[in-house]
Protein backbone atom coordinates (compact mmCIF):
# COMPACT_ATOMS: atom_id res chain seq x y z
CA UNK A 1 0.00 0.00 0.00
CA UNK A 2 2.89 2.13 1.11
CA UNK A 3 4.61 1.84 -2.41
CA UNK A 4 1.02 2.42 -4.66
CA UNK A 5 0.58 6.03 -2.34
CA UNK A 6 4.72 6.68 -3.11
CA UNK A 7 4.28 5.55 -6.85
CA UNK A 8 1.15 7.80 -6.86
CA UNK A 9 2.83 10.55 -5.58
CA UNK A 10 5.76 10.34 -7.93
CA UNK A 11 3.64 10.67 -10.81
CA UNK A 12 1.47 13.51 -9.57
CA UNK A 13 5.04 15.01 -9.20
CA UNK A 14 6.35 14.19 -12.88
CA UNK A 15 3.01 15.01 -13.97
CA UNK A 16 2.99 18.41 -12.75
CA UNK A 17 6.27 19.27 -13.82
CA UNK A 18 6.06 17.91 -17.50
CA UNK A 19 2.82 20.08 -17.71
CA UNK A 20 4.90 23.45 -18.48
CA UNK A 21 5.79 21.33 -21.88
CA UNK A 22 2.86 21.06 -23.12
CA UNK A 23 1.83 23.18 -26.19
CA UNK A 24 -0.29 25.88 -25.20
CA UNK A 25 -2.96 25.66 -27.56
CA UNK A 26 -3.65 22.34 -25.95
CA UNK A 27 -4.62 23.71 -22.73
CA UNK A 28 -7.27 25.92 -24.43
CA UNK A 29 -10.71 23.39 -25.17
CA UNK A 30 -11.48 25.11 -28.13
CA UNK A 31 -8.38 23.65 -29.73
CA UNK A 32 -9.88 20.40 -29.06
CA UNK A 33 -13.40 21.26 -29.93
CA UNK A 34 -12.50 23.20 -33.23
CA UNK A 35 -10.35 20.11 -34.26
CA UNK A 36 -13.15 17.36 -33.39
CA UNK A 37 -15.55 19.89 -35.66
CA UNK A 38 -13.33 19.64 -38.60
CA UNK A 39 -13.31 15.96 -38.57
CA UNK A 40 -16.57 15.65 -38.39
CA UNK A 41 -17.26 17.44 -40.99
CA UNK A 42 -15.11 15.81 -43.06
CA UNK A 43 -16.96 12.51 -42.20
CA UNK A 44 -20.28 14.25 -42.91
CA UNK A 45 -19.25 15.16 -46.68
CA UNK A 46 -17.50 11.91 -47.28
CA UNK A 47 -19.62 10.01 -49.89
CA UNK A 48 -19.49 6.44 -50.86
CA UNK A 49 -17.38 5.75 -53.29
CA UNK A 50 -19.87 2.19 -55.45
CA UNK A 51 -18.13 2.35 -58.68
CA UNK A 52 -15.97 -1.09 -59.93
CA UNK A 53 -12.36 -1.34 -58.70
CA UNK A 54 -10.46 -1.04 -62.02
CA UNK A 55 -6.84 -1.50 -59.68
CA UNK A 56 -6.73 -3.23 -56.12
CA UNK A 57 -3.66 -2.59 -54.01
CA UNK A 58 -2.84 -4.62 -50.98
CA UNK A 59 -0.44 -3.45 -48.44
CA UNK A 60 0.01 -5.78 -45.84
CA UNK A 61 2.14 -5.15 -42.78
CA UNK A 62 3.47 -9.15 -41.74
CA UNK A 63 3.39 -8.37 -38.06
CA UNK A 64 2.07 -5.20 -38.05
CA UNK A 65 -0.52 -5.04 -34.80
CA UNK A 66 -1.65 -2.25 -33.56
CA UNK A 67 0.56 -1.75 -31.24
CA UNK A 68 3.30 -1.64 -34.06
CA UNK A 69 1.02 0.81 -35.78
CA UNK A 70 0.82 3.16 -33.28
CA UNK A 71 4.53 3.29 -31.55
CA UNK A 72 5.74 3.62 -35.82
CA UNK A 73 3.54 6.84 -36.25
CA UNK A 74 5.08 8.12 -33.14
CA UNK A 75 8.50 7.31 -34.06
CA UNK A 76 7.64 9.15 -37.60
CA UNK A 77 6.71 12.70 -35.73
CA UNK A 78 9.48 12.13 -33.60
CA UNK A 79 12.40 11.89 -36.62
CA UNK A 80 11.06 14.72 -38.40
CA UNK A 81 11.76 16.70 -34.56
CA UNK A 82 7.96 16.64 -33.53
CA UNK A 83 6.17 14.70 -30.24
CA UNK A 84 5.00 12.20 -32.65
CA UNK A 85 2.18 11.41 -31.25
CA UNK A 86 -0.35 13.39 -33.18
CA UNK A 87 2.03 12.33 -36.31
CA UNK A 88 -0.89 11.78 -38.84
CA UNK A 89 0.48 8.22 -40.82
CA UNK A 90 -0.61 7.69 -44.88
CA UNK A 91 -2.74 4.65 -43.16
CA UNK A 92 -4.42 7.11 -40.72
CA UNK A 93 -6.06 8.65 -44.10
CA UNK A 94 -8.05 6.12 -45.23
CA UNK A 95 -11.51 6.60 -44.20
CA UNK A 96 -13.07 3.10 -43.92
CA UNK A 97 -11.48 1.05 -40.58
CA UNK A 98 -12.56 -2.34 -39.58
CA UNK A 99 -10.93 -5.29 -37.49
CA UNK A 100 -9.74 -8.87 -39.01
CA UNK A 101 -10.55 -11.83 -36.92
CA UNK A 102 -7.10 -13.76 -37.43
CA UNK A 103 -7.13 -17.09 -35.64
CA UNK A 104 -6.72 -20.14 -38.05
CA UNK A 105 -8.76 -23.01 -37.86
CA UNK A 106 -6.29 -25.19 -35.64
CA UNK A 107 -4.54 -22.37 -33.46
CA UNK A 108 -5.78 -19.34 -31.59
CA UNK A 109 -2.98 -17.51 -32.39
CA UNK A 110 -1.89 -17.60 -36.08
CA UNK A 111 1.11 -17.93 -38.68
CA UNK A 112 1.55 -15.49 -41.76
CA UNK A 113 0.84 -19.11 -44.05
CA UNK A 114 -2.80 -19.63 -42.72
CA UNK A 115 -3.86 -15.74 -42.75
CA UNK A 116 -2.28 -15.39 -46.03
CA UNK A 117 -4.39 -18.31 -47.63
CA UNK A 118 -7.34 -16.63 -45.62
CA UNK A 119 -6.93 -12.89 -46.66
CA UNK A 120 -5.94 -13.76 -50.58
CA UNK A 121 -7.77 -16.60 -50.51
CA UNK A 122 -10.81 -16.35 -48.93
CA UNK A 123 -10.62 -19.70 -47.22
CA UNK A 124 -9.37 -20.20 -43.48
CA UNK A 125 -7.03 -22.70 -42.92
CA UNK A 126 -4.11 -24.43 -40.69
CA UNK A 127 -0.95 -23.44 -39.26
CA UNK A 128 1.92 -23.85 -41.53
CA UNK A 129 0.02 -24.26 -45.08
CA UNK A 130 -0.67 -22.10 -48.05
CA UNK A 131 -2.89 -22.25 -50.96
CA UNK A 132 -4.89 -25.15 -49.55
CA UNK A 133 -8.08 -25.44 -47.65
CA UNK A 134 -8.37 -27.19 -43.75
CA UNK A 135 -8.48 -30.87 -45.32
CA UNK A 136 -4.49 -30.67 -46.25
CA UNK A 137 -2.02 -31.13 -42.73
CA UNK A 138 0.94 -29.44 -42.20
CA UNK A 139 3.91 -31.14 -44.05
CA UNK A 140 1.38 -34.09 -45.50
CA UNK A 141 1.90 -33.82 -49.14
CA UNK A 142 -0.60 -36.35 -49.55
CA UNK A 143 -3.35 -34.29 -47.85
CA UNK A 144 -2.71 -31.26 -50.51
CA UNK A 145 -4.19 -32.96 -53.64
CA UNK A 146 -7.76 -31.76 -54.02
CA UNK A 147 -7.21 -29.16 -51.40
CA UNK A 148 -5.66 -26.31 -53.44
CA UNK A 149 -7.39 -23.09 -53.40
CA UNK A 150 -6.92 -20.05 -55.87
CA UNK A 151 -6.08 -16.39 -54.63
CA UNK A 152 -7.38 -13.25 -55.95
CA UNK A 153 -3.88 -12.85 -57.48
CA UNK A 154 -5.42 -15.67 -59.79
CA UNK A 155 -9.05 -14.14 -60.01
CA UNK A 156 -7.94 -10.65 -61.36
CA UNK A 157 -5.06 -12.68 -64.03
CA UNK A 158 -7.81 -14.53 -65.08
CA UNK A 159 -10.26 -11.10 -65.20
CA UNK A 160 -7.76 -10.10 -68.14
CA UNK A 161 -5.32 -8.03 -65.27
CA UNK A 162 -1.69 -7.60 -64.74
CA UNK A 163 -0.43 -8.88 -61.71
CA UNK A 164 2.30 -8.47 -59.33
CA UNK A 165 3.70 -9.04 -56.18
CA UNK A 166 6.09 -6.78 -54.39
CA UNK A 167 8.03 -8.34 -51.02
CA UNK A 168 11.28 -6.83 -48.75
CA UNK A 169 11.28 -10.92 -47.74
CA UNK A 170 12.16 -13.70 -50.07
CA UNK A 171 9.36 -14.31 -52.69
CA UNK A 172 9.06 -17.83 -51.77
CA UNK A 173 8.11 -16.76 -48.26
CA UNK A 174 4.74 -17.49 -46.91
CA UNK A 175 2.56 -14.25 -47.48
CA UNK A 176 4.07 -13.69 -51.69
CA UNK A 177 3.97 -17.45 -51.78
CA UNK A 178 0.32 -17.88 -51.31
CA UNK A 179 -0.68 -15.54 -53.93
CA UNK A 180 0.33 -18.30 -56.93
CA UNK A 181 1.40 -21.41 -54.97
CA UNK A 182 -0.06 -24.95 -52.81
CA UNK A 183 1.93 -26.18 -50.15
CA UNK A 184 1.53 -28.26 -47.57
CA UNK A 185 4.53 -26.89 -45.96
CA UNK A 186 5.18 -23.27 -46.13
CA UNK A 187 9.38 -23.98 -45.93
CA UNK A 188 9.40 -26.11 -49.35
CA UNK A 189 10.64 -22.98 -50.45
CA UNK A 190 13.11 -25.01 -53.09
CA UNK A 191 12.92 -28.67 -53.50
CA UNK A 192 16.64 -29.24 -51.42
CA UNK A 193 13.64 -28.11 -48.36
CA UNK A 194 11.40 -30.65 -49.03
CA UNK A 195 11.52 -34.53 -47.72
CA UNK A 196 11.70 -37.39 -50.25
CA UNK A 197 8.44 -38.29 -49.37
CA UNK A 198 6.46 -35.68 -50.68
CA UNK A 199 8.59 -35.42 -53.78
CA UNK A 200 7.28 -39.23 -54.48
CA UNK A 201 3.56 -38.43 -53.47
CA UNK A 202 4.04 -35.74 -56.43
CA UNK A 203 3.93 -32.19 -54.30
CA UNK A 204 6.44 -29.45 -56.15
CA UNK A 205 8.18 -26.64 -54.35
CA UNK A 206 7.60 -23.32 -53.86
CA UNK A 207 10.09 -21.47 -56.38
CA UNK A 208 9.09 -23.67 -59.05
CA UNK A 209 5.40 -23.16 -58.43
CA UNK A 210 6.61 -19.28 -58.89
CA UNK A 211 7.44 -19.46 -62.65
CA UNK A 212 4.26 -21.98 -63.27
CA UNK A 213 1.42 -21.53 -61.72
CA UNK A 214 0.28 -17.82 -62.59
CA UNK A 215 1.86 -15.63 -64.82
CA UNK A 216 2.49 -13.11 -62.77
CA UNK A 217 4.02 -9.96 -64.34
CA UNK A 218 6.16 -8.11 -61.74
CA UNK A 219 7.90 -10.19 -58.97
CA UNK A 220 10.18 -8.05 -56.74
CA UNK A 221 11.87 -9.73 -53.33
CA UNK A 222 14.34 -11.70 -52.80
CA UNK A 223 15.17 -15.55 -52.86
CA UNK A 224 17.44 -16.34 -55.58
CA UNK A 225 19.41 -18.95 -53.79
CA UNK A 226 16.00 -20.87 -54.19
CA UNK A 227 16.17 -20.20 -58.05
CA UNK A 228 19.68 -21.90 -58.96
CA UNK A 229 21.19 -25.30 -58.89
CA UNK A 230 22.79 -26.45 -56.30
CA UNK A 231 26.15 -24.58 -55.49
CA UNK A 232 25.58 -21.33 -58.18
CA UNK A 233 27.45 -18.66 -56.90
CA UNK A 234 25.11 -15.84 -55.76
CA UNK A 235 26.27 -12.58 -58.59
CA UNK A 236 26.31 -10.36 -55.23
CA UNK A 237 28.23 -12.48 -52.70
CA UNK A 238 30.29 -15.43 -54.75
CA UNK A 239 32.23 -16.75 -51.78
CA UNK A 240 29.45 -16.70 -48.81
CA UNK A 241 28.68 -20.39 -49.43
CA UNK A 242 25.48 -19.87 -47.40
CA UNK A 243 24.12 -17.49 -50.47
CA UNK A 244 25.02 -20.27 -52.90
CA UNK A 245 22.05 -22.24 -55.11
CA UNK A 246 19.90 -24.70 -53.19
CA UNK A 247 18.36 -26.69 -55.44
CA UNK A 248 19.26 -30.00 -56.48
CA UNK A 249 17.37 -30.83 -59.91
CA UNK A 250 19.37 -28.85 -61.61
CA UNK A 251 16.97 -26.60 -62.31
CA UNK A 252 17.95 -22.77 -62.91
CA UNK A 253 14.34 -21.36 -62.50
CA UNK A 254 15.51 -17.68 -63.73
CA UNK A 255 17.01 -18.86 -66.78
CA UNK A 256 13.63 -20.72 -67.26
CA UNK A 257 11.61 -17.72 -66.78
CA UNK A 258 13.40 -15.80 -68.83
CA UNK A 259 13.10 -18.63 -71.52
CA UNK A 260 9.26 -18.64 -71.07
CA UNK A 261 8.93 -14.79 -71.96
CA UNK A 262 10.51 -14.92 -75.22
CA UNK A 263 8.90 -12.41 -77.79
CA UNK A 264 7.88 -10.14 -74.46
CA UNK A 265 10.10 -7.19 -73.04
CA UNK A 266 11.30 -9.11 -70.11
CA UNK A 267 13.95 -8.00 -67.39
CA UNK A 268 15.64 -10.11 -64.54
CA UNK A 269 17.81 -8.09 -62.38
CA UNK A 270 19.39 -8.33 -59.45
CA UNK A 271 20.91 -5.19 -58.72
CA UNK A 272 19.72 -1.77 -57.99
CA UNK A 273 21.86 -0.16 -60.76
CA UNK A 274 20.12 -2.68 -63.46
CA UNK A 275 16.55 -2.16 -61.46
CA UNK A 276 17.05 1.41 -62.09
CA UNK A 277 17.24 1.08 -65.75
CA UNK A 278 14.01 -0.74 -66.11
CA UNK A 279 11.71 1.77 -68.50
CA UNK A 280 7.98 0.94 -66.96
CA UNK A 281 6.58 2.03 -70.23
CA UNK A 282 8.07 -0.65 -72.41
CA UNK A 283 8.67 -3.54 -69.97
CA UNK A 284 6.10 -6.49 -69.96
CA UNK A 285 7.33 -8.45 -66.91
CA UNK A 286 10.06 -7.67 -64.15
CA UNK A 287 11.39 -10.58 -61.79
CA UNK A 288 13.55 -8.69 -59.74
CA UNK A 289 15.33 -10.83 -56.72
CA UNK A 290 17.97 -8.67 -54.91
CA UNK A 291 18.91 -10.79 -52.22
CA UNK A 292 19.61 -14.45 -52.10
CA UNK A 293 16.77 -14.78 -49.14
CA UNK A 294 15.59 -11.42 -47.48
CA UNK A 295 16.53 -7.79 -48.44
CA UNK A 296 18.09 -5.92 -45.72
CA UNK A 297 16.37 -4.12 -43.06
CA UNK A 298 15.61 -0.52 -44.06
CA UNK A 299 18.11 0.67 -41.18
CA UNK A 300 20.88 -0.96 -43.41
CA UNK A 301 19.84 -0.53 -46.40
CA UNK A 302 22.28 0.69 -48.46
CA UNK A 303 20.25 3.13 -50.99
CA UNK A 304 23.06 2.78 -53.75
CA UNK A 305 22.66 -0.84 -53.57
CA UNK A 306 19.49 -1.16 -52.79
CA UNK A 307 16.20 -0.19 -53.60
CA UNK A 308 13.70 1.21 -51.18
CA UNK A 309 9.87 -0.27 -50.85
CA UNK A 310 8.75 3.18 -52.24
CA UNK A 311 11.02 2.32 -55.33
CA UNK A 312 10.16 -1.13 -56.15
CA UNK A 313 6.31 -0.52 -55.17
CA UNK A 314 6.47 2.67 -57.80
CA UNK A 315 8.53 0.59 -60.16
CA UNK A 316 5.66 -1.97 -60.00
CA UNK A 317 2.94 0.22 -60.12
CA UNK A 318 3.90 2.06 -63.39
CA UNK A 319 4.56 -1.47 -65.22
CA UNK A 320 1.03 -2.55 -63.90
CA UNK A 321 -0.95 -0.12 -64.72
CA UNK A 322 0.17 0.01 -68.43
CA UNK A 323 -3.13 -2.40 -68.56
CA UNK A 324 -6.31 -0.89 -69.25
CA UNK A 325 -8.33 -3.73 -67.72
CA UNK A 326 -6.33 -2.76 -64.53
CA UNK A 327 -4.38 -4.67 -62.01
CA UNK A 328 -3.93 -6.60 -58.51
CA UNK A 329 -0.86 -5.52 -56.42
CA UNK A 330 0.13 -6.95 -53.25
CA UNK A 331 2.61 -5.25 -51.62
CA UNK A 332 4.09 -6.57 -48.53
CA UNK A 333 6.46 -5.48 -45.65
CA UNK A 334 7.40 -8.74 -44.42
CA UNK A 335 10.62 -7.39 -42.49
CA UNK A 336 8.10 -6.02 -39.85
CA UNK A 337 7.81 -9.31 -38.29
CA UNK A 338 11.28 -10.52 -38.99
CA UNK A 339 12.45 -7.64 -36.90
CA UNK A 340 10.31 -8.31 -33.89
CA UNK A 341 10.93 -11.92 -34.08
CA UNK A 342 14.43 -11.19 -32.99
CA UNK A 343 12.69 -8.58 -30.45
CA UNK A 344 14.08 -5.51 -32.49
CA UNK A 345 11.64 -2.95 -31.65
CA UNK A 346 13.75 -0.19 -33.43
CA UNK A 347 14.09 -1.90 -36.87
CA UNK A 348 10.55 -3.23 -36.38
CA UNK A 349 9.12 0.42 -36.54
CA UNK A 350 11.35 1.91 -39.31
CA UNK A 351 10.66 -1.41 -41.28
CA UNK A 352 6.67 0.08 -40.85
CA UNK A 353 7.76 3.56 -41.19
CA UNK A 354 9.34 2.51 -44.92
CA UNK A 355 5.98 0.67 -45.61
CA UNK A 356 4.02 3.56 -44.84
CA UNK A 357 6.24 5.67 -47.57
CA UNK A 358 5.05 2.81 -49.88
CA UNK A 359 1.60 3.20 -49.26
CA UNK A 360 1.72 7.07 -50.02
CA UNK A 361 3.88 6.54 -52.99
CA UNK A 362 0.88 4.05 -54.26
CA UNK A 363 -1.95 6.64 -53.51
CA UNK A 364 0.06 9.20 -55.84
CA UNK A 365 0.36 6.65 -58.42
CA UNK A 366 -3.25 6.17 -58.62
CA UNK A 367 -7.18 7.65 -58.15
CA UNK A 368 -9.29 7.16 -55.45
CA UNK A 369 -12.43 6.96 -58.00
CA UNK A 370 -10.61 3.46 -59.20
CA UNK A 371 -8.78 1.93 -57.06
CA UNK A 372 -9.10 0.27 -54.02
CA UNK A 373 -6.36 0.14 -51.63
CA UNK A 374 -6.74 -2.44 -48.93
CA UNK A 375 -3.76 -1.92 -45.95
CA UNK A 376 -4.02 -4.21 -43.11
CA UNK A 377 -1.82 -6.90 -41.11
CA UNK A 378 -1.46 -10.77 -40.86
CA UNK A 379 -1.40 -10.99 -37.59
CA UNK A 380 0.18 -9.19 -34.40
CA UNK A 381 3.56 -9.31 -32.68
CA UNK A 382 3.58 -9.71 -28.56
CA UNK A 383 4.98 -5.86 -28.25
CA UNK A 384 3.35 -3.61 -25.62
CA UNK A 385 3.42 0.08 -24.82
CA UNK A 386 3.51 0.74 -21.46
CA UNK A 387 4.82 2.69 -18.38
CA UNK A 388 3.42 6.68 -18.53
CA UNK A 389 5.92 8.03 -21.27
CA UNK A 390 5.49 11.73 -21.29
CA UNK A 391 4.71 13.43 -24.54
CA UNK A 392 7.37 13.30 -26.46
CA UNK A 393 9.48 10.91 -24.67
CA UNK A 394 10.97 8.64 -27.23
CA UNK A 395 9.10 6.06 -28.02
CA UNK A 396 12.50 3.98 -28.03
CA UNK A 397 13.10 5.18 -24.81
CA UNK A 398 12.64 4.14 -20.86
CA UNK A 399 9.28 5.30 -18.85
CA UNK A 400 9.92 7.83 -15.83
CA UNK A 401 8.33 5.39 -13.04
CA UNK A 402 10.65 2.53 -12.39
CA UNK A 403 9.89 -0.54 -11.05
CA UNK A 404 8.84 -2.15 -7.83
CA UNK A 405 12.92 -3.65 -8.17
CA UNK A 406 14.06 -0.03 -8.30
CA UNK A 407 15.14 -0.48 -11.53
CA UNK A 408 13.97 1.39 -15.12
CA UNK A 409 12.04 -0.30 -18.01
CA UNK A 410 11.59 0.51 -21.66
CA UNK A 411 8.28 1.99 -22.70
CA UNK A 412 8.24 -1.05 -25.39
CA UNK A 413 8.69 -4.48 -24.48
CA UNK A 414 8.06 -8.16 -25.50
CA UNK A 415 5.34 -10.46 -23.69
CA UNK A 416 8.18 -13.05 -25.13
CA UNK A 417 10.87 -13.39 -26.92
CA UNK A 418 14.73 -13.07 -26.60
CA UNK A 419 15.38 -9.89 -24.74
CA UNK A 420 14.36 -12.07 -21.49
CA UNK A 421 17.88 -11.56 -19.63
CA UNK A 422 17.25 -12.47 -15.88
CA UNK A 423 20.20 -12.87 -13.82
CA UNK A 424 20.10 -14.18 -10.15
CA UNK A 425 16.62 -13.37 -10.27
CA UNK A 426 16.99 -9.88 -11.73
CA UNK A 427 16.44 -8.06 -14.26
CA UNK A 428 19.76 -5.98 -16.10
CA UNK A 429 20.65 -2.51 -15.25
CA UNK A 430 19.41 0.10 -17.80
CA UNK A 431 20.17 2.64 -16.33
CA UNK A 432 23.38 3.87 -18.54
CA UNK A 433 21.90 1.65 -21.49
CA UNK A 434 20.67 3.42 -25.03
CA UNK A 435 17.72 1.71 -25.71
CA UNK A 436 17.00 3.74 -28.95
CA UNK A 437 19.66 1.85 -31.03
CA UNK A 438 18.87 -0.48 -33.61
CA UNK A 439 20.82 -3.61 -32.42
CA UNK A 440 19.13 -2.55 -28.48
CA UNK A 441 16.72 -5.89 -28.07
CA UNK A 442 13.93 -4.78 -25.72
CA UNK A 443 13.23 -6.70 -22.28
CA UNK A 444 10.47 -9.96 -22.91
CA UNK A 445 8.81 -11.32 -19.84
CA UNK A 446 9.27 -15.27 -21.09
CA UNK A 447 12.20 -16.52 -22.44
CA UNK A 448 12.31 -17.40 -26.37
CA UNK A 449 14.75 -18.00 -29.26
CA UNK A 450 12.04 -15.82 -31.01
CA UNK A 451 9.14 -14.39 -30.09
CA UNK A 452 5.92 -15.94 -30.77
CA UNK A 453 2.55 -13.95 -32.72
CA UNK A 454 0.21 -12.82 -30.79
CA UNK A 455 -3.56 -13.30 -31.34
CA UNK A 456 -5.32 -10.12 -31.18
CA UNK A 457 -7.29 -8.77 -33.98
CA UNK A 458 -5.74 -6.31 -36.73
CA UNK A 459 -6.83 -3.26 -38.12
CA UNK A 460 -8.02 -3.33 -41.97
CA UNK A 461 -7.78 -0.02 -43.58
CA UNK A 462 -9.93 1.32 -47.10
CA UNK A 463 -10.36 3.87 -49.46
CA UNK A 464 -11.35 3.86 -53.41
CA UNK A 465 -14.37 1.96 -54.69
CA UNK A 466 -16.33 -0.33 -51.84
CA UNK A 467 -14.39 0.98 -49.34
CA UNK A 468 -17.00 0.69 -47.34
CA UNK A 469 -17.20 -2.56 -47.22
CA UNK A 470 -14.18 -3.45 -44.85
CA UNK A 471 -15.70 -1.58 -41.72
CA UNK A 472 -16.44 -4.06 -39.05
CA UNK A 473 -15.58 -6.63 -37.13
CA UNK A 474 -15.06 -9.34 -40.09
CA UNK A 475 -13.25 -13.10 -39.93
CA UNK A 476 -10.36 -12.30 -42.36
CA UNK A 477 -11.08 -14.48 -45.19
CA UNK A 478 -14.17 -11.98 -45.46
CA UNK A 479 -11.39 -9.63 -47.16
CA UNK A 480 -10.86 -11.89 -50.33
CA UNK A 481 -14.07 -11.30 -51.23
CA UNK A 482 -14.99 -7.85 -50.35
CA UNK A 483 -12.10 -7.06 -52.75
CA UNK A 484 -13.11 -9.94 -55.03
CA UNK A 485 -16.35 -8.24 -55.46
CA UNK A 486 -15.43 -4.19 -55.17
CA UNK A 487 -13.18 -5.21 -58.43
CA UNK A 488 -15.77 -8.06 -60.39
CA UNK A 489 -12.92 -10.80 -60.14
CA UNK A 490 -13.94 -14.47 -59.02
CA UNK A 491 -17.17 -15.86 -59.31
CA UNK A 492 -19.28 -13.13 -57.61
CA UNK A 493 -20.13 -10.72 -60.86
CA UNK A 494 -23.27 -9.01 -58.86
CA UNK A 495 -21.53 -5.65 -58.64
CA UNK A 496 -19.91 -5.69 -61.87
CA UNK A 497 -23.06 -6.65 -63.44
CA UNK A 498 -25.32 -3.72 -61.35
CA UNK A 499 -22.61 -1.07 -62.79
CA UNK A 500 -22.43 -1.72 -66.13
CA UNK A 501 -25.04 -4.11 -67.58
CA UNK A 502 -26.04 -2.95 -70.74
CA UNK A 503 -29.58 -1.54 -72.05
CA UNK A 504 -31.77 -4.28 -73.08
CA UNK A 505 -31.90 -4.04 -76.70
CA UNK A 506 -28.56 -2.88 -77.35
CA UNK A 507 -25.42 -5.71 -77.35
CA UNK A 508 -22.50 -4.45 -76.26
CA UNK A 509 -19.14 -6.01 -76.58
CA UNK A 510 -15.24 -4.79 -76.00
CA UNK A 511 -12.19 -6.12 -76.58
CA UNK A 512 -10.83 -7.58 -73.75
CA UNK A 513 -6.81 -7.40 -72.90
CA UNK A 514 -6.67 -11.06 -73.26
CA UNK A 515 -9.41 -11.88 -75.20
CA UNK A 516 -12.17 -12.71 -72.52
CA UNK A 517 -14.47 -9.44 -73.03
CA UNK A 518 -16.64 -11.17 -75.41
CA UNK A 519 -17.55 -13.69 -73.20
CA UNK A 520 -18.23 -11.77 -70.44
CA UNK A 521 -20.12 -8.87 -72.13
CA UNK A 522 -22.60 -12.17 -73.53
CA UNK A 523 -23.01 -13.17 -69.96
CA UNK A 524 -24.01 -9.54 -68.56
CA UNK A 525 -26.70 -9.63 -71.52
CA UNK A 526 -27.94 -12.70 -70.81
CA UNK A 527 -28.34 -11.97 -67.13
CA UNK A 528 -29.80 -8.60 -68.18
CA UNK A 529 -32.54 -10.55 -70.68
CA UNK A 530 -33.06 -13.55 -67.30
CA UNK A 531 -34.19 -10.47 -65.15
CA UNK A 532 -36.26 -9.10 -67.51
CA UNK A 533 -38.37 -12.30 -68.11
CA UNK A 534 -38.37 -12.67 -64.37
CA UNK A 535 -39.50 -9.31 -63.87
CA UNK A 536 -42.88 -9.65 -66.75
CA UNK A 537 -43.47 -13.30 -65.14
CA UNK A 538 -44.28 -11.58 -61.70
CA UNK A 539 -46.28 -9.05 -63.36
CA UNK A 540 -48.25 -11.42 -65.62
Amino acid sequence: MKWKQGATMALFLLVTLRLSWAKVEEENPDYWRSQARETLQSALDRKLNTNVAKNILFFLGDGMGVTTYTAARILKGQLQNQSGEDTVMTMDTFPHVGLAKTYSVDFQIPDSAATATAYLCGVKTNLNVIGVNAAARNGVCRTQKGNEVTSILKWAKDAGKSVGVVTTTRVQHATPATTYAHSASRKWYSDADMPDSAKKDGCTDIASQLIKNIDIDVIIGGGRKYMTPRGTKDPEYPWDFSSRGKRRDGRNLIQEWQSMKTGKVAHYVWNKTDFDAVDPETTNYLMALFEPGDLQYEADRDPILDPSIVETTEKAIRILQKNPKGFFLLVEGGRIDQAHHAGQAYMALHEAIAFDKAIAKGLELTKDEETLTIVTADHSQPLTFNGFPFRGQSILGKSPLWATDMLPYTTLMYGNGPGNKIINGKRPDIRNVTTKSKDYIQFSAVPMKSTTHSGEDVAVLARGPMAHLFSGVQEQNYIAHAMAYAACVGTDMRHCQSESLPPLGHSTFSTDWNGSGVVQASAALISGLLSLILVLTVLM
